[in-house]
């Protein structure tokens, strides 16, 4: 008797939602929060509501555009490769012959 076993299709996808993928949902949700705190702030200092609330709805129109714009530039991971490949270096300056030969000790065993 042959056993039937259950494949779960879609096992290491990013997560998704409404278009957003992997890290931007956190992304948002952050801009979300620091929304309602600019909003709370300008409120308690005695800013009219309406200004108040003038205010949080284009920065919150501008923060999901930004979101989405780099959801679908950069998709899953583009992003962070794209922030990480700032640090790698055009090219390396090496003076001196010593960085080699302790390198050429190190892979030989030489200790001399």
């Amino acid at each position: 008797m042959n056993s039937v076993y259950k494949i779960n299709k879609g096992i290491n996808k990013p997560i998704e939602f409404k278009g957003l993928k992997a890290q931007y949902i956190g992304y948002l949700g952050i801009g979300v929060l620091l929304l309602l705190i600019v909003f709370a702030v300008l409120y308690i200092s005695g800013v009219n509501m309406f200004v108040c609330l003038g205010i949080i709805l284009l920065l919150g129109t501008l923060l999901f555009m930004a979101i989405y714009k780099l959801s679908d530039t950069y998709g899953q991971h583009g992003l962070v490769k794209k922030l990480a490949k700032r640090n790698i270096p055009e090219y390396v300056v090496c003076r001196s012959r010593k960085m080699f030969t302790i390198l050429c000790q190190s892979s030989t065993g030489d200790k001399s």
